[in-house]
């Protein structure tokens, strides 16, 4: 395997408290040092970054694949491309397949598939994700899940969710949990307020989601278990979650980026990319989820992407199934709207996107330490660039960033000292030309051998 030598850039790797100009050889598929003026020697592929920020490969623990069962929307294959296309090295896999990873046959299956970069499978709670019936965790964990998880659905009885946190508790893994009250969700489609209202869209209160986390925080008081939230959307989650972590309950969560860069005053524009589950919130929950990013209560950042055909969203809007891809937009996203408006540091934003997922879940990404995995993100977070449909790798386009100014963008994805992305690189997607209109750093990577 050819080394590779980078060089050039600004280094931010939260896990080392690094944050400075030094070149990174890889070796191996692993980071062999990092340091000035490293001279390398032999059969080494130096690329010269120009000053962009050289990071852990993002983690993404929060992706659906569709694959097994929609492939017409996503496949392992699709979803891990763009995956790389956005500078995520590792993506985790949620269970919502048809059939369910709910067998380890099924989580075999997708740790099976030949990928540029690491898939760890999530798999289901219950049997078919129907909430009544736990799986075998053990069996599960054995065949390489690296948490549980119903996602799409909540655990509504209270009882099964309390022996899923026990019985996964057993097996050293966290539960990931889709908070969401069905009755008080009804059939809204949108968030509960003054824009569901002008729009005529039913709407779901916060206080769906809120009630459903209050639960769990009080079962991970109970069982001791390690509880995860996922997508938490509202203020009053929020603040639920920082007291727990007060109260030294072991808990963590995630959101998304359209929880921090839209509000539900968007949703009137009746685009169906925009319905979600949880639903865009307001701008007053919105404002809460940067404070909690910023402070530490929300301890990662997840796509949640979620694929789906033009076919599927191009109906009303309350009869379009929720979910948005994201995985390619994840830190375009973040930069523009938490760290280039000052609501956090480069350092921070490495770490919710890297750092945290990876100690989360447990795997080993997430750091450039010597000796660790070579997972390499390079980006410029000053690259200002527009949105298009034809930008995706993924087989699905529903994103409400199309047509958008975003800014920040990467440049190079190195997953265990292998190339699998680099701007100048075209593909089946790609028409020829390495940047699109209105991006303003043409020129092509230096590179040496």
């Amino acid at each position: 395997m050819r080394k590779i030598l980078i060089t050039g850039g600004r280094v931010i790797d939260p896990a080392t408290r690094t944050d400075d100009h030094v070149d990174v050889l890889l070796a191996e598929g692993r980071v062999a040092e990092w340091g000035k003026g490293i001279e390398a020697g032999g059969e080494t592929l130096t690329v010269d970054v120009d000053g962009a920020i050289v990071a852990p490969g993002l983690v993404d623990m929060h992706v659906h694949l569709r694959d097994p069962g929609r492939e017409d929307e996503e496949t392992i294959e699709s979803g891990t491309a763009a995956a790389a296309h956005g500078g995520v090295t590792a993506v985790a896999a949620m269970p919502n397949t048809e059939p369910a990873i709910d067998t380890p046959s099924w989580v075999e299956y997708v740790r099976s598939q030949e990928t540029p970069i690491a898939v760890y499978p999530i798999a289901a709670i219950t049997v078919g994700r129907e909430g009544k019936t736990l799986t075998g965790m053990a069996e599960l964990a054995e065949a390489g899940a690296v948490a549980f998880s119903d996602d799409g659905s909540p655990v509504v009885s209270p009882t099964v969710m309390r022996r899923a946190l026990e019985y996964a508790s057993m097996v050293g893994l966290p539960i990931i949990s889709h908070c969401e009250d069905l009755d008080l969700k009804g059939s809204g489609v949108m968030n509960e307020g003054l824009a569901s209202t002008l729009s005529g869209l039913r709407g779901i209160p916060a206080a769906a989601e809120e009630v459903a986390v209050a639960r769990d925080i009080i079962l991970a008081r109970t069982t001791g278990a390690k509880l995860h939230i996922a997508h938490v959307s509202t203020e009053g989650s929020v603040e639920l979650v920082r007291r727990a972590k007060e109260d030294g309950i072991a808990i963590t969560c995630e959101t998304a980026p359209h929880y921090f860069s839209l509000n539900d005053d968007d949703v009137r524009s009746y685009d169906t990319s925009l319905r979600v589950s949880p639903p865009i919130r307001s701008a007053a929950d919105l404002a809460a989820i940067k404070v909690g990013l910023a402070d530490g209560t929300i301890d990662a950042i997840a796509s949640d992407h979620a694929p789906h055909s033009v076919e599927e969203k191009q109906v009303e809007f309350d009869a379009a199934p929720p979910g948005m891809i994201g995985v390619e937009t994840l830190l375009p996203v973040t930069l523009t709207n938490l760290v280039q408006s000052g609501t956090v540091t480069l350092e921070r934003a490495v770490e919710l996107l890297s750092t945290d997922p990876a100690s989360i879940l447990n795997i080993p990404h997430g750091t450039l330490e010597a000796g660790s995995r070579a997972d390499v993100t390079v980006f410029d977070p000053d690259w200002a660039w527009e949105v298009t449909a034809d930008w995706f790798r993924s087989k699905s386009k529903n994103s409400p960033f199309i047509g958008r100014t975003l800014q920040g963008r990467v440049i190079l994805t190195i997953s265990e000292g292998k190339i699998v992305f680099e701007e100048n690189a075209t593909s089946d997607n790609d028409d020829g030309e390495a940047h699109a209109e209105g991006e303003h750093r043409p020129e092509e990577l230096p590179v040496h051998v």
